[in-house]
């Protein structure tokens, strides 16, 4: 073991000798809000606490809309990184909305009234906050008189005039508005009813059932860095459904409350200290500081960039999750510290007091941005830590391999029991194991055991068995480091023979 922590690519001066270096498999989840006031009918298109599967720009904005409103319609920041991103795009994802017009919006007493101004028949209202399906023109009808739509590029509710009743000039015009004071940490934990009613994470439940599909990254960005929201995700992500478990992408925040109020979270001591104080420490996540900048002025949570890097990556090795994000490219330009800061960023090396302390970052290298950081939340240098807990890889591929077993075997649950079944389940999984160690995901000689200590007569006669699968996932390369020795030994060139 290395006697200081390394991560990076090193070079240093060793002792002188004198003579003697894409549709992807993986399946993302957020939890968060989406603007749905700007779909038509929302009510009854089941947006709302369900999982919803998003595969590009345009159906994102058909289906639960797109407002450039980020920090009020997190979910949006997830839709622009994976599929407006200019290395390139990735999906599908699924979103869990938890805005609800019917319950998220101001009063009666508090709607716009307008004149709207018509020519050619048509008017526009430039609103991210309008609810669509509450908009009236005084005198006349919807769906008779005009029909209402939302132009997402621009911003803008669209109102043309139809039939024969031609609207021109000034009209009066009514709308209600969403309301995000209602919304708030609970909203996102969510939880199931006695009566089956699911929302926020424990809508995540309904994944499997509705679209067959098994959760494997779980995010919320704007809403992790809140304990009570990451503490959530960590239960959430554990055994969904009873069998499947995902790894959580959380961030630390760029404040902190402190005497009814918010101090700025500006240096990487106190985000440490943060993340310490607050448990952010589970193996099954990986946490990240600061946010990242682009050069359009968007800022994105680090979470959500990662989730879109392990998604491309895994892409190129058959949806299997076996190289970190570590050191892989994001379409930012700089740090962001928030809007006060006089931080001017860090660099790669300053960085160690990071990554050696289980918080991944992003960093200038090699001539572009990149996410910076190999480990899970639990890893601190010098402490006693899980070796499973080490790399982010790991835990990836463990919740990989538990997860494949259950979606191959589950089928054969209340099938009769015989050797042939027991057979053909060990020579499966080690046909498994055995190419993931042809792929690199594993190294070593994994094999599948069905051992008699671990099988029990009573266990058997219960319908009970097990297998084990010892594996060791295949560790990055955290750090490469070369030692360049000064040798006299070049100085016999001068005396031996003329070529």
């Amino acid at each position: 073991m290395a006697n200081e922590y390394l991560y990076g690519a090193y070079g240093k001066l060793g002792q002188t000798i004198a003579r003697n270096a894409v549709q992807a498999g993986t399946v993302p989840v957020y939890v968060g809000t989406a603007p749905v006031n700007l779909i038509k009918n929302y009510k009854k298109l089941g947006i709302i606490n369900t999982p919803v599967k998003l595969s590009n720009l345009p159906n994102a904005q058909q289906t639960i809309g797109y407002s450039d409103m980020w920090k009020q319609f997190t979910l949006c920041e997830a839709i622009s990184a994976h599929f407006n991103n200019a290395l390139g795009n990735i999906g599908p994802i699924y979103v869990i909305n938890v805005l609800d017009p019917d319950i998220n919006r101001k009063t009666q007493e508090n709607a716009q009234n307008i004149n709207l101004m018509f020519a050619n028949g048509q008017a526009t209202i430039k609103s991210d906050t309008i609810i669509l399906d509450t908009l009236a023109l005084e005198g006349f009808v919807e769906g008779i008189d005009y029909i209402v739509d939302y132009n997402f590029a621009k911003g803008t509710a669209i109102i043309k005039s139809i039939g024969t009743k031609k609207i021109d000039g000034t009209v009066a015009a009514s709308y209600l508005e969403v309301d995000f004071d209602g919304i708030d940490a609970d909203t996102i934990v969510g939880g199931v009813t006695a009566s089956g009613e699911y929302s926020g994470f424990g809508a995540l439940q309904l994944l499997y059932q509705e679209y067959y599909q098994v959760c494997n990254l779980l995010m919320a960005p704007g809403w992790s860095h809140i304990p009570q929201v990451y503490n959530a995700m960590l239960t959430a992500a554990e055994q969904i459904n009873g069998h499947w478990d995902a790894f959580v992408l959380a961030d630390i925040p760029l404040e902190r409350e402190e005497n009814e109020g918010t101090v700025a979270i500006q240096t990487i001591d106190e985000a440490k200290d943060w993340k310490k104080q607050n448990g952010y420490n589970s193996e099954r996540s990986k946490v990240f500081w600061p946010m990242g900048k682009d050069n359009g002025g968007k800022i994105y949570h680090l979470s959500t960039l990662a989730a879109v890097e392990l998604m491309r990556i895994d892409y190129t090795h058959a949806s299997i999750p076996f190289e970190t994000c570590g050191n892989k490219q994001i379409p930012v330009v700089k740090q962001y510290f928030g809007e006060s800061s006089k931080n001017r960023g860090f660099d790669q090396i300053t960085s160690k007091e990071l990554t050696s302390n289980g918080i991944s970052t992003c960093v200038f290298w090699g001539g572009n941005w990149v996410l910076w950081g190999d480990h899970t939340a639990a890893y601190t240098y010098g402490a006693d830590v899980d070796p499973r807990a080490i790399f982010d890889v790991s835990m990836r591929m463990l919740f990989h391999i538990t997860n494949s077993f259950q979606r191959e075997w589950g089928i054969t649950i209340d099938k009769p029991f015989t050797k042939q079944l027991r057979d053909r389940i060990i020579n499966r999984e080690q046909e498994k194991l055995d190419a993931l160690v042809a792929q690199g995901a594993l190294i070593g000689n994994p094999t599948v055991l069905f051992l008699e200590s671990n099988n029990s007569t009573e266990d058997m006669m219960n319908g009970d068995f097990r297998w084990d699968i010892p594996i060791t996932p295949t560790p990055p390369l955290k750090s490469a480091t070369v030692y360049v020795a000064y040798t006299d030994e070049g100085f016999l060139a001068y005396f031996g023979e003329e070529g």
